[in-house]
């Protein structure tokens, strides 16, 4: 019995692992006070593959999968169920292409603070795992370094 309890009180503590999902820089853009929607931003590798189906976040009446893509000379934003992630491959989430969008904001998101995101992960043939992590938001006007 002590082993079973240690061993959930481990998985609790690290759902990072027990996803087999790595979530690096992961950031929100700060809001206006009136503002009622904002990315958030980050990249992911799954160790084993699998999909991001949902996202959700107490700030947020609405949390979606988004998608960037130019159509003719004309840039359009549209939600997608879910987000492929290859085994072993980065998938970024960025200004420009796929990242998340929050909506229906319940009140102003601050620089500096944290934001709790809980994302839903579906590998084939296996029920879906949650990982919640805590998200910093930055400055309106942060942009991201560029990789090396």
């Amino acid at each position: 019995m002590k082993k079973i309890l240690t061993a959930l009180l481990l998985a609790a503590a690290s759902p990072l692992v027990l996803a087999q999902l790595e979530v690096r820089d992961a950031w929100i853009r700060a809001t206006v006070p009136s503002a009622k929607s904002t990315g958030v931003f980050m990249q992911l590798t799954s160790k084993q593959g699998g999909q991001l189906v949902e996202v959700r976040s107490s700030v947020a009446g609405v949390a979606e999968i988004h998608h960037m893509e130019m159509d003719g000379q004309m840039m359009k934003m549209h939600a997608v169920p879910a987000l492929d992630l290859p085994a072993g491959q980065n998938v970024d989430l960025a200004s420009g292409g796929y990242h998340v969008m929050l909506m229906d904001l319940k009140r102003q998101l601050k620089q500096g603070e944290t934001v709790p995101v809980t994302l839903v992960i579906r590998r084939k043939g296996k029920p879906a795992e949650t990982v919640v992590i805590e998200v910093t938001v930055k400055p309106l006007t942060y942009t991201p370094p560029k990789g090396p």
